[in-house]
């Protein structure tokens, strides 16, 4: 993550002022790029029209119209603008959710304005900001270079080219938007924003790329389409049969139309749509930005987390603690006051490190040094940025400025390597360094060189070094780091930690969190050197990385995945990318990860704490499990619809016209708020996160499951279809034998609802639980029964009678066993 801090600029340039600001935007506009979402609005209102319920709706209406049947006409009217206002109340919400979520993960950039340096979201540049960029930051604008250091840019987004472009030269070099900084820091001076820079041209051709539906969205389609298709099939054949008995197109073409109705899942994709929306808005608040609400599907799947060691699994902030100075052969610790030659080493790798630093080890070395001496820092003259393997970093100075040249640190095996000690020297460093890390410190090796001409070298290994010791930093666990761990493990979900850091090191902080297996290791060299099938199986065991350079964490995620596994990722940095985006689940720093980072990633932890993940993992499988729930309902509730409406008519039964447009929609106005809100309000099931996870190639619904809703709605259409026989072999009219089987029915959907809750725990526990959406549904749901049945006015238009309490007796006698069977078998694991 790039400091707040951006160092010294050359210059009298203090930035814009916010009147200037303000004039700047009304003539250049703003830094967004053109979207569709200035067209949701109507976007929205077509896809509302165009959906199969609202066609039918108006089809439906209108017949009852043309037949005269005004009031029937109007409440069908009425109930379509219904049906649409609960559908764009989703959207809308659903929408507000996502545009809160693009908000909150929206890229900062360091800009001067009346000489003060604010962070600002990158859509309010405008033309003229003088912007700071460091290593990691994507361009967020076009300009030019106003003042650089060491700084080249990947531009491979635009060009093509995968080679980085040095930039060097103040007024001339220009940055575009969407290209990367992939070293140095910059200082740029912005002359086009929005549509007006090089990547907005682009931008009409990049609205055409489609992202590509997830596997459960893609199932999902797939069964709503089929169910879609059904209805019509269904629509034709009870239409055809009807009016080859009766002869009227009409009548026939109303129940062909309320078939239709029934079978017409319309709720599933709202119910999807919601319950992503919504559950990424609720990891919101746990610290857990999802950049697209489809991750909540995946997250319930995760079986590995492979965690970086530093500010994830141990504090955010470093603190140096020891020095080892080589030409005393002594470990000091960090006192106030330091004998010359401990100075000299603590010197060094200040000088070793940025004017101003983002990475805590940096910042630690910067904060030490600057309470014993001087805070002045001075320009660089060149810079090696960090790169080799293993790592190490080299900055140069101009002469006089300082009493060295050239300061260089990183891994210990690197910079003892490049100061060439003998073999005696390399063994009594290295045994030291050793010492130090099984302390659990951080060990960096740090050098420095007389070098006395401006040619300098092309490699910083290339420089005459001289080996000054080693600095120890402190980076404890944090408190809640052990509890983590424990949490992932009774979750069916194993931690990994990769980290750049020592063996000794890592398997001390993995010891201390007590990580399973913390003894057994792999390096970076070791994984690159392993076969592919000798990798797999390693991985499995191994849950200690240490020295892993990029290339390595590539390989152990692919070699997870190839085990099939379903991986999260968690990292900081610019080299975490590529990892990152192999990962199912790349989740990446808010406080100290890089833009490049974020933008490989598909979760972003705010507060940079794993327990955010655990939070997420929870919600996941929340989110997951009450949409199967949601689902199962919907199937279950719409069979006795279906069927009610078709037995009779394929049977012959003396009343086949028992349900209109008026009672399904009814039926609708009830069950698409019940699965959409009250089901996605649901809390967990208690020992959610004791489940092993759910593989990541199951089928959102199996064939088993698929067919306990089956069986469940064939047997509530048994009872409702029960009443609707008895009653109407019993000589009652028409409009009793409605009432009496409508009633049954929406009793059935009570019931349904509550016993939906759990697959497992009893009717009488989840009870308990707390959802007042789910209870408020259903109180709306008995009004409206109870003023269908008693407000003559409603009850003259469902074509209803007054009941006798013997008969609503009876219609809660069969709704009761219709449903209360499913509460036998729970617990025997038939139910999902």
């Amino acid at each position: 993550m790039t400091s707040t801090n951006a160092p010294y600029i050359n210059g009298p340039f203090t930035g814009l002022t916010n009147v200037e600001v303000d004039t700047s935007r009304q003539q250049f506009g703003s830094n967004r790029l053109a979207t569709q979402e200035s067209q949701t609005g109507w976007r929205l209102f077509v896809e509302i029209i165009s959906e199969p319920m609202f066609i039918l709706l108006a089809v439906a209406s209108s017949l009852y119209v043309i037949l005269g049947q005004w009031e029937e006409g109007a409440v069908l009217g009425v109930a379509m603008v219904f049906i649409s206002a609960i559908s764009f109340f989703q959207s809308v919400r659903s929408d507000r959710a996502l545009q809160a979520l693009r908000q909150l993960s929206q890229p900062m950039v360091a800009v001067l304005r009346d000489g003060q340096q604010q962070r600002v979201p990158v859509e309010e540049l405008v033309v003229g900001d003088v912007v700071w960029l460091a290593e990691g930051q994507t361009v967020p604008a076009d300009g030019v270079l106003i003042q650089g250091n060491d700084c080249s840019v990947d531009e491979s987004i635009l060009t093509g080219e995968s080679v980085s472009v040095a930039k060097t030269n103040p007024d001339t070099d220009r940055f575009l938007a969407g290209t990367l900084l992939t070293s140095g820091s910059a200082y740029v001076r912005i002359n086009a924003v929005g549509e007006a820079t090089e990547l907005g041209k682009l931008g009409h051709s990049l609205q055409t790329i489609e992202v590509e539906k997830t596997p459960l969205q893609q199932q999902i389609a797939q069964f709503v389409q089929r169910m879609a298709f059904a209805g019509f099939g269904a629509f034709a054949l009870v239409w055809a049969i009807n009016f080859a008995q009766s002869g009227d197109r009409v009548t026939s073409l109303l129940l062909g139309l309320t078939i239709a109705m029934s079978v017409l899942p319309e709720e599933i994709p709202v119910a999807f749509s919601s319950f992503m929306a919504l559950g990424a808005a609720r990891m919101v608040r746990l610290g857990v930005l999802t950049k697209q609400p489809q991750t909540v599907e995946s997250l319930g799947s995760a079986t590995v987390i492979c965690t970086d060691k530093t500010g994830t699994i141990t504090q955010d902030g470093m603190t140096l603690a020891q020095l080892y100075v080589y030409s005393d052969n002594t470990v000091v610790p960090l006192t106030n006051t330091l004998r010359p030659s401990a100075a000299e080493v603590l010197a060094y790798a200040r000088w070793a490190s940025e004017p101003t630093p983002f990475d805590t080890m940096e910042q630690a070395i910067v904060a030490a040094y600057e309470a014993r001496f001087s805070s002045v820092t001075y320009p660089l003259q060149h810079e090696y940025p960090l790169g080799g393997t293993p790592p190490m970093m080299t900055h140069v100075y101009a002469a006089g400025i300082a009493p060295v040249r050239v300061a260089g640190k990183g891994a210990v095996e690197r910079i003892v390597q490049v100061c060439q000690l003998s073999a005696a020297e390399k063994a009594r460093v290295l045994a030291q360094a050793t010492e130090l890390a099984g302390c659990g410190y951080r060990v960096l090796g740090v050098a420095g060189s007389d070098w006395a001409t401006k040619n300098y070298p092309a490699s910083q290994d290339d420089f005459s070094w001289s080996f000054k010791g080693l600095v120890a930093l402190e980076n404890p666990p944090k408190a809640n780091a052990k509890s983590v761990i424990q949490q992932f493990n009774r979750a069916g979900i194993a931690v990994k930690m990769i980290t750049g850091d020592s063996p000794e090191t890592a398997c001390a902080i993995a010891r201390q969190v007590d990580l399973p297996n913390a003894e057994r290791m792999l390096i970076g060299q070791q994984v690159m050197a392993l076969p592919e099938a000798e990798l797999q199986a390693e991985v499995k065991q191994v849950n200690v990385f240490a020295r892993m350079f990029p290339e390595a964490k590539l390989r152990v995620i692919r070699a997870l995945k190839a085990n099939g596994e379903v991986v999260a990722m968690t990292g900081d940095g610019v080299n975490d990318g590529p990892a990152l985006k192999a990962a199912h689940i790349g989740v990446a720093m808010g406080r100290r990860g890089t833009e490049v980072a974020k933008q490989a990633a598909s979760l972003i932890l705010v507060n940079d704490d794993l327990s955010g993940m655990v939070d997420a993992i929870a919600q996941g499988r929340r989110i997951y499990q009450n949409l199967k729930r949601a689902v199962g309902y919907i199937v279950s509730i719409h069979i006795p619809i279906i069927l009610t409406v078709t037995i009779p008519l394929l049977f012959g039964w003396r009343y086949i016209n028992l349900f209109s447009p008026i009672h399904v929609i009814f039926l609708e106005l009830v069950m698409g708020p019940t699965c959409s809100i009250a089901f996605e309000n649901e809390p967990a099931e208690h020992d959610l996160m004791q489940q092993r996870p759910r593989p990541f190639t199951a089928t959102f619904f199996t064939a088993g499951e698929l067919g306990v809703s089956v069986v469940q709605g064939i047997v509530i259409a048994g009872a409702v279809l029960g009443v609707y026989w008895q009653g109407m072999n019993a000589g009652m009219s028409i409009e009793s034998v409605r009432t009496m089987t409508f009633v049954t029915l929406v009793l059935s959907n009570i019931w349904l609802t509550l016993v939906s809750r759990s697959g497992r725990e009893p009717v009488w526990q989840t009870m308990r639980r707390p959802n007042p959406l789910l209870w408020l549904m259903l109180s709306i749901t008995g009004l409206l029964l109870i003023s269908a049945l008693l407000f003559p006015p409603m009850r003259g238009l469902m074509k209803f009678v007054e009941l006798a309490s013997g008969d609503f007796t009876h219609c809660l006698l069969w709704s009761c066993l219709g449903v209360g069977w499913i509460e036998l078998v729970k617990g025997r694991g038939w139910w999902h």
